[in-house]
């Protein structure tokens, strides 16, 4: 029996992340392998500059975080556990905007390949209906180790 598992449904609920490493907020829409996360920037990241703009290498790994949580969100629905993953690799990652203090982003991933524990996303950041990055990431989520096995 699948549990019902009501979105919006807030990250730390579905990802192994927490404060201040965690940058996402929520998953708000889920559907066969795709999923959207919202994240609103504040002041209390540590990645957010001088200037309230969000370094772009946060606002990467936040596609890598809504992958996770839509992950999650899969793992939850079968009732497995929740796996670790590790970003692994960046292809063809275009930044076309900045994110600063206050924006409220909108994280859209798309699983487009699987093998042997590598996961292959397309992602998109966007703030104010803005696309501010696109790109796509491999990922890696090891197999859980077996009892007795070393």
């Amino acid at each position: 029996m699948k549990p019902e598992l009501t979105l919006p449904m807030d990250a730390d609920e579905l990802i192994p992340h927490r404060e201040p490493v965690c940058m996402v907020d929520r998953l708000i829409e889920y559907e066969d392998h795709a999923g959207t996360v919202e994240a609103v920037v504040t002041s209390e990241n540590a990645l957010v500059e001088d200037n309230g703009q969000l370094d772009q290498l946060a606002v990467t790994e936040m596609i890598a975080q809504a992958c996770a949580a839509a992950k999650g969100y899969e793992c939850r629905l079968a009732n497995d556990p929740m796996k670790l993953g590790y970003l692994v690799g960046i292809k063809k990652l275009q930044f076309f905007g900045k994110a600063f203090v206050g924006d409220k982003l909108q994280i859209s991933v798309r699983t487009v390949g699987e093998i042997s524990g590598f996961t292959v996303v397309e992602g998109k950041v966007i703030s104010n209906k803005k696309i501010i990055l696109a790109g796509k990431m491999r990922l890696w989520r090891p197999a859980p180790a077996r009892a007795g096995v070393a």
